[in-house]
């Protein structure tokens, strides 16, 4: 296989820009997720537009043994991984006490440990190499806490922590790591996390170019990567850290209450 990334929901938002972007030039693809027949049909049209190899798997992120099925596939048929893409992530709006454990657990899963376990498999034998690069799809909801997703914001201020630490660990070793982190984005997330008539999710932007922002980041060897924002967005982010942090959750709660979005 040429340069090949494997990329983690692939098939949905981000990673079928992800997907296009590498195809388009010219590496090969392991995508991952769940449906094999959303995994085939993505597979077959990438192939054909690009001519380019492209293989799946599919595996259920939650599960503690999906990491090492996927690398054990990966070892199997000898396909060497260039870039490793932690796409998949999902949210869910709600109480934290009204949610069930499973919903959370999963979240922590998907979100955490499934991207945690691929990079520890995958790392080694990228630096043995000296080479290879690492994209791990984190949200600007790392900044901060967020009230009514409290895991998902807690999520993915680990991703952001975790991942600005590898930067450094592997300076030199050629093999990078990089963050990105993009605003509220037009994809499936909204809908699948009961967010989309939310104002928090009110302007979201196109995915097209935080991808691009996300892959053009990787490829130089950059620790992280905002990307998306619109609006007050711009202001809000940069002024979070310096507001009381009282009315900053009460102004996080409250873009996120249902229904705000017509507020």
């Amino acid at each position: 296989m040429k340069k090949a990334a494997l990329i983690t929901g692939s098939y949905g938002g981000l990673g079928t820009r992800f997907a296009n972007i590498h195809a388009s030039n010219g590496g090969d693809l392991v995508l991952v997720g769940r449906n094999q027949k959303k995994l085939d049909q993505q597979a077959a049209e990438l192939k054909h537009q690009y001519q380019i190899e492209v293989h799946t798997i599919a595996v259920d992120l939650s599960q503690s043994d999906a990491a090492q099925n996927i690398f054990d596939t990966c070892q199997e048929n000898h396909w060497e991984i260039e870039y490793l893409i932690n796409n998949a992530g999902f949210g869910g709006q709600g109480e934290f006490i009204k949610r069930t454990m499973e919903q959370d657990m999963s979240m922590i899963a998907v979100n955490i440990e499934t991207p945690t376990r691929l990079c520890k498999l995958f790392l080694p034998e990228m630096v043995k190499r000296g080479h290879g690069k690492v994209l791990n799809v984190s949200s600007t909801a790392a900044v901060m806490p967020g009230p009514l997703q409290a895991v998902y914001y807690a999520t993915k201020a680990y991703m952001t922590s975790f991942t600005e630490a590898l930067w450094r660990e592997l300076k030199d070793t050629g093999v990078t790591a990089t963050v990105l982190m993009p605003g509220a984005m037009s994809t499936g997330f909204a809908s699948a996390g009961s967010l989309g008539d939310t104002a928090l999710f009110a302007k979201a932007v196109d995915p097209t170019p935080v991808a691009q922002a996300g892959y053009n980041g990787m490829m130089n060897g950059k620790m992280a990567v905002t990307a998306g924002l619109v609006g007050s967005q711009k202001i809000f982010l940069p002024m979070s850290p310096l507001m009381p942090k009282k009315m900053l959750m009460n102004s996080v709660y409250n873009m996120q209450l249902p229904g705000s979005a017509k507020k």
